[in-house]
Parts: structure tokens; C-alpha cells; sequence
């Protein structure tokens, strides 16, 4: 619950991320990668702070959604299950920023986000099955 409220925060009404103020219309970029290949394409002219900030950034930000949806539900959730929450989740909030004209709705965002929900996933699995090992090495000792 506190990182569902943490990222609301910080990817809609953060001032930190240039997000405090509205705009007068919607905002939006329904082109897939467009704003990716924008931030590669002129990197050398924005701050490396702008260019982690949304491209690292965002699947940063999901890598703990990822986490925590294996750890909450278990083996329940499968790989597909996971990446479908993460990008439902990531949509929601782009539908949020629309409707109320906070950020930009962008398909790249939703793209990195749920990149990032799967990379958490994996990550866990990872840790997971190495926890399970040690845990049967300790317990044959």
C-alpha cells in the first residue's frame, strides 16, 4: 500500500519530477518508443539527471511492484500474471495523468514500467531460488 501511494506521488504529483503544476489540455504520446528513442537520440544535450530520471527511471520505479506482487501472492502468480498487473497498474496511472492533465500519458512510460515489473518478478524468482538452496544446505547440516 505505501509503495502504491509513493509511486501515485511521485509519477503525478511529485514538483521534484516537474509534475506539480496541470496543464490547460491533455498531453499525451500514443507512438511506441518515440520518447525513448527522443531521450537516446538528444541525450547529449539534456542533463544526465533528465535522461536516468526517464528512461531508468521508470522501469526503476516498477522493479519493486515486480518484487512484491511473487512475494504478496506467492507461486500464484506466474511470469504473465505479474507482467499484466505491472501493466495494468502503469496504464492506470497514464490514464490518471490524462483525465486530470498531471504529466503527459505516454505509451513509453507504460512500456518501461511494465519492463520494470517484469525485471522485479525475475529478480525475486532469482533470490527465491537461492534463499530455497541455502535454506536446504542449512537444514542438511
Amino acid at each position: 500500500m505505501l509503495y502504491s501511494i509513493s509511486i501515485v506521488y511521485f509519477l503525478i504529483f511529485s514538483d521534484m519530477f516537474g509534475r506539480g503544476h496541470g496543464y490547460e489540455e491533455m498531453r499525451y504520446n500514443l507512438t511506441p518508443f518515440l520518447e525513448i528513442k527522443r531521450f537516446v537520440k538528444y541525450r547529449s544535450y539534456m542533463t544526465n539527471t533528465s535522461v536516468m530520471l526517464n528512461l531508468v527511471g521508470n522501469v526503476l520505479a516498477f522493479v519493486p511492484f515486480g518484487m512484491l506482487i511473487r512475494w504478496v501472492r506467492g507461486k500464484k502468480t506466474g511470469f504473465f500474471t505479474a507482467t499484466l498487473a505491472a501493466f495494468a497498474f502503469s496504464l492506470s496511472i497514464e490514464l490518471v495523468q490524462l483525465i486530470t492533465k498531471l504529466g503527459v500519458f505516454d505509451v513509453d512510460d507504460i512500456i518501461m514500467n511494465t519492463f520494470g515489473g517484469m525485471l522485479g518478478y525475475i529478480i525475486y524468482y532469482i533470490l527465491a531460488r537461492f534463499d530455497r538452496k541455502r535454506r536446504k544446505k542449512i537444514e542438511k547440516q
